[in-house]
């Protein structure tokens, strides 16, 4: 069972509830999972008891304890071994053998030719939008980003900006940026909710940065946040988030070939390594966050995500590859194909924020 398909489990749990009168609530649209805090147990937990207790009014724990005799009743044939309440009302839930393998293999299948990418929405979801951004260059870069992004959730998208932008001097700085956009002005007889896009401005000139550092610089910051447009989204170094996205992605790789060389290819099962949970828990995330980036008009959400699972990824590195004498086994081909799913989601957000992902670095 996947993450995904136990976040779903979770959701039928709390309408089969709602159904047979247990709970009088509004079923949540998305079940958070997270990992089990101090004194939980299991590979999962959530706190949708804790949230629904108020509406349903009732305690966390009464809540808690309905849901759990539903997913224990509904779960078991998915996959489910345990669930355990614990604290005010905290659901720990305990999986048989191989949700982090599941969650891989899922990754990786959706990361192959002509598949949806892993997070995306399979077909349109019926919403449109009209992005019109304002005639400032961190403004016309969201409009872009979040166009890419709101695709990628099955929304119809076209991009406006102001007037102004139609003027020549605007096409070195579109063209240098990657932005792409549909017309300028207000002539669109575009039939769709109108979207406007006016960031606090940059307070100067990111051309000189590069296209990547340059989108990078814009789009981290929350929108109301100021972006600073200095040479620090270019040094190679740990402070810098975009290079530690980026050479995670490059690692991925480099991993790729030498376990090539070495005559194994990725498999995905049991990894074996302690501090892998972080990565597993980014990883799955990943959906959850691409849907709030384009829910909330947020491309920085995308973007901080991105670092949370290149940072995750730093325990895995050093275990993929055997090492002196040591022959590859079924944990290094885990781990490869591990390292392999963080590599395709990091390259796939970076594509969606229009940045580019090298495989050497």
């Amino acid at each position: 069972m996947t993450p995904v398909e136990l976040s779903r489990t979770v959701l039928h749990a709390v309408r089969r509830a709602v159904d047979a009168g247990e709970l009088r609530v509004t079923v949540p649209e998305r079940v958070a999972l997270a990992p089990p805090g101090p004194g939980g147990c299991g590979e999962y937990a959530t706190n949708v008891a804790l949230q629904l207790a108020g509406p349903a009014g009732h305690t966390p724990r009464h809540v808690a304890e309905v849901l759990r005799a539903r997913l224990l009743q509904d779960g078991q044939d998915g996959g489910i071994s345990d669930v355990v309440v614990t604290g005010p009302g905290f659901i720990n839930i305990s999986l048989r053998g191989a949700a982090p393998a599941a969650l891989v293999e899922e990754i990786l299948r959706a990361g192959s030719a002509g598949s949806t990418p892993y997070g995306h929405r399979y077909g349109a979801s019926g919403e449109r939008v009209l992005l019109h951004g304002a005639a400032e260059v961190r403004a016309l870069v969201q409009v872009d980003a979040l166009a890419r992004i709101l695709r990628s959730q099955g929304v119809e998208v076209r991009t406006r900006c102001d007037a102004a932008v139609s003027a020549p001097e605007w096409d070195a700085v579109l063209d240098g940026l990657g932005v792409v956009l549909d017309g300028a002005g207000d002539g669109d007889p575009y039939d769709a909710p109108r979207v406007e896009v006016r960031p606090v401005p940059a307070p100067g000139d990111p051309l000189p940065l590069g296209r990547d550092a340059a989108r990078w610089a814009l789009l981290r910051p929350a929108a109301h946040d100021r972006p600073r447009i200095t040479g620090e989204h270019l040094v190679q170094r740990e402070d810098n988030p975009l290079f530690r996205v980026r050479y995670a992605h490059a690692r991925t790789r480099a991993l790729l070939r030498n376990a090539a060389d070495l005559g194994f290819a990725p498999e995905p099962g049991p990894v074996d390594v302690s501090g892998t949970w972080p990565l597993l828990a980014a990883l799955a995330d990943h959906p959850r966050v691409l849907a709030a980036a384009a829910r909330h008009r947020a491309p920085d959400r995308l973007a901080r995500h991105l670092v949370t699972v290149a940072d995750a990824t730093q325990p895995l590195f050093p275990t993929v590859l055997p090492l002196g004498e040591e022959k590859p086994s079924a944990a290094h081909r885990a781990r490869l194909a591990l390292a392999e799913a963080a590599g395709t989601v990091l390259a796939g957000g970076l594509f969606l924020l229009g940045i580019d992902a090298p495989d050497h670095l």
